[in-house]
């Protein structure tokens, strides 16, 4: 069972890491006029993973959510699919596919700060000290990536969708015990379509100027990154501690920088390289020596 968790990561990273090359290659820019929109595209990817999702529960009859789950489930798909997928998408625009998918690494570290508070967790000291060096980290590939305010801000909006996905994360932990990996996503992934359906009227105009290339991107992270991937990190998250499946989340830069070098053309200046050292650092620090325990019980 090890061996296939760990393909399932594999190869979750390998798609989720060629995600951001393809974003850039299907967000609309002054060079590439026929691409679409952030809140368009997120809605294109995941409308076509949800008919995949809804196929899926479909033909295995997995049937409806429980009623007092609906809730969970819902706010799962608007933070992990909707808010994360639009806020990557928007950063994008302006931030490199390597630099966005660095920042994104954050993401275990969000994880460990949310399980100190909901979990009755907390950190090292030297987990801390991972905490501050990733920051710092993320600074510096934020401040390389772009240039002024206006650019910070699109490197923000990525660091909210770091967020927005470590708290999807803690939500799937527990509705794992009642749900199987790939049952749990295929609702997230439905939750999620249904409330960027408030780009539906951005989406027709964008499909009807779109390039072929833009919209076979689309399709492609609706299919691969988008439902099997989440799939694939659902049944990871359902063998594994959290923590320990967001920590391998570190190795998804060097597959996004890859991929964008190769696809993209884009070569990552030396900050980006000393931050992304630091971003990995503090949060292999946190992971393998945040020394996490359980806070005594009043």
């Amino acid at each position: 069972m090890k061996k296939t968790t760990y393909l399932c990561i594999l190869t979750t990273l390998l798609f989720w890491g060629s995600a951001f090359a393809a974003i850039r290659y299907g967000l609309k820019s002054p060079v590439n006029p026929g691409g679409y929109h952030p809140g368009a595209l997120a809605l294109f990817r995941f409308s076509t993973a949800a008919i995949i999702a809804l196929g899926y529960l479909i033909i295995t009859r997995q049937g409806l959510p429980r009623a007092r789950d609906l809730p969970r489930i819902a706010l799962a798909g608007l933070l992990g699919i909707s808010v994360y997928h639009f806020f990557l998408n928007f950063g994008e625009q302006a931030v490199p596919a390597g630099a966005a998918s660095i920042i994104i690494a954050f993401a275990p570290i969000f994880v460990a700060l949310i399980s100190a508070r909901f979990l009755k967790e907390r950190l090292s000291r030297w987990g801390w000290l991972g905490v501050i060096c990733s920051f710092v980290g993320v600074c510096l590939v934020g401040i390389s990536a772009t240039e002024g305010f206006r650019a910070d801000l699109y490197a923000l909006a990525i660091l909210g969708s770091a967020l927005a996905t470590a708290i999807y994360f803690v939500l799937s932990k527990e509705l794992l015990q009642r749900y199987s990996g790939i049952q749990l996503t295929s609702y997230a992934i439905i939750a999620g379509a249904l409330f960027l359906m408030v780009f539906a009227p951005q989406l027709i105009g964008d499909v009807r100027h779109a390039s072929t290339g833009a919209t076979l991107a689309a399709v492609y992270i609706g299919v691969f990154p988008g439902f099997i991937a989440y799939a694939l990190w659902g049944v990871a998250l359902s063998r594994l501690p959290a923590t320990q499946v967001t920590v391998f989340l570190n190795g998804e830069p060097l597959f996004a920088a890859i991929i964008a070098w190769i696809w993209l053309g884009e070569v990552p200046s030396h900050l980006v390289a000393i931050g992304a050292v630091l971003a990995i650092a503090g949060v292999l620090m946190v992971q393998l020596m945040g020394g996490k325990q359980k806070t005594p019980s009043a």
